[in-house]
């Protein structure tokens, strides 16, 4: 079942891009955008996060016929 279900891969994507993070949290320089670049990131990763979340529901196939079902029930 969840060699079908590959999409599932994204939702690493937030986990992995806050773990990256942690390395970089004792330090100011560099600055972009004028936060420091642990801040920077945090909110990238953030931003980041729901795209993540979207590309894994929407490549799904569980979600898709599930949404499909629901969508036909409507009509």
């Amino acid at each position: 079942m969840l060699k079908k279900r590959k999409s599932l891969w994204w939702l690493l994507g937030p986990v992995v891009l806050y773990l990256l993070a942690l390395p970089l949290y004792n330090r100011i320089e560099p600055v972009v955008l004028g936060l420091p670049f642990f801040m920077f990131w945090t909110l990238i990763a953030t931003l980041l996060t729901p795209a993540c979340i979207w590309l894994a529901a929407r490549k799904d196939p569980l979600w898709r016929s599930d949404r499909q079902r629901t969508r036909g029930d409507d009509e």
